[in-house]
């Protein structure tokens, strides 16, 4: 009993050590698992409130050791689960608030927000875990590249992949889904990068009306007036 009471506290001591710094909690939520006394820790005086107040499940297994954390995770499943979709549905959240106050530190569609990503302005990048746009790098025959982003619809309209001035096709030098390659360069961009699912209302109301892909930004950024401020360059007599 003794030696069952000093492991618990030793459990108790080094869950501090780990999950604690600076006096605020390092995790999002924890799960308890174990056998016999080990899964009353939870309600333990031993066990730090601070760490109590993070608990999320508490599972009892039968093994030790790897197999034992396996089976802790196969069994919480569910719990961790829903800790993803409760903050997933916070984030989207936060996203329609500043775009129900008009705060202009927001962006949606993939030009605004890879341009904003580009200004180093977006802090959060939002994106739907099934975005169905692919990056198209492109090369003409004078050696010029191009960058497309294209849905499935569009990819089927040839004048995309044409040189207006040749009219011959343009090289493909790259090709690959969008989402893939910005989970490759956020960082790059000083951007976090969230992947959300539309199994919430939230983030099916976001897929729908955003398209799926925009971000938070650190700053107000006035994309319409940088679209018109790049047409002042251009003589629409021309037209």
């Amino acid at each position: 009993m003794e030696k069952r009471h000093n492991y618990v506290r030793k459990v108790a001591e080094t869950a501090v050590e780990m999950f604690i710094r600076n006096d605020k909690v390092t995790v999002a939520g924890l799960i308890l698992a174990g056998s016999a006394d080990l899964t009353e820790l939870g309600q333990s005086d031993m066990f730090d409130q601070r760490l109590q107040a993070k608990l999320i499940k508490t599972v009892d297994v039968s093994y030790g050791g790897e197999n034992g954390f396996n089976q802790a995770i196969e069994l919480a499943a569910d719990a961790l689960s829903n800790v993803k979709f409760i903050q997933e549905k916070k984030l989207i959240q936060s996203y329609f608030d500043e775009v129900s106050q008009d705060t202009g530190k927001y962006c949606f569609g993939v030009n605004d927000t890879l341009q904003g990503l580009q200004m180093g302005a977006v802090e959060t990048l939002i994106c739907w875990e099934n975005l169905d746009i692919t990056r198209y790098v492109l090369k003409s025959a004078s050696g010029e590249e191009k960058v497309l982003h294209l849905r499935p619809q569009e990819e089927k309209n040839k004048d995309h992949f044409t040189d207006p001035e040749t009219g011959n096709d343009m090289e493909v030098t790259e090709s690959k889904p969008l989402l893939e390659w910005l989970a490759n360069n956020y960082k790059s961009f000083g951007a976090t990068l969230e992947i959300i699912t539309d199994r919430s209302q939230e983030g099916a109301q976001y897929v729908r009306g955003f398209g799926g892909i925009g971000g938070l930004l650190r700053y107000r950024v006035d994309f319409a007036a940088m679209e018109e401020d790049e047409l002042d360059d251009i003589d629409l007599d021309d037209y």
